[in-house]
């Protein structure tokens, strides 16, 4: 269950990486009529990966929780930060894959950071557990 996981983090997460990263700044350049049709285009392209993701993430993570329990009230806490920005990226990114949403760009930084934070946390997680 875990390679589920790690793969449905790895989608989500690079995705929006990718897309604030790249696809942003590649964009740039082109009339805001072009930006805007590549910008729809890609959100729709991006749009079956994100709920994929999104799904792997919700049952490998409720199975994980289940799995096991016996943990310390510092190991609570966090996984409790964890969840709620887990919560922020899913919401973003389900925001994003809709269509004519304007401030993509910005949508994307909040979801890619706050990713990156839950990865950062799931590392000391697994080190502390």
């Amino acid at each position: 269950m875990q390679w589920l996981h790690i793969s449905s983090v790895a989608t989500l997460v690079g995705g929006l990486i990718y897309a604030r990263l790249a696809m942003t700044p590649a964009c740039k350049p082109l009339a805001p009529d072009g930006r805007d049709a590549v910008g729809e285009r890609a959100a729709a392209a991006f749009r079956p990966l994100a709920y994929a993701a999104i799904t792997g993430l919700l049952v490998s993570g409720i199975y994980k929780v289940f799995v096991s329990p016996g943990h310390s009230t510092r190991y609570h806490i966090l996984l409790g930060v964890k969840l709620l920005l887990a919560a922020h990226v899913f919401v973003t990114a389900v925001l994003l894959v809709q269509p004519q949403r304007k401030r993509r760009p910005r949508l994307m930084a909040s979801a890619f950071l706050s990713g990156l934070i839950v990865i950062l946390i799931a590392a000391y997680l697994r080190r502390i557990y």
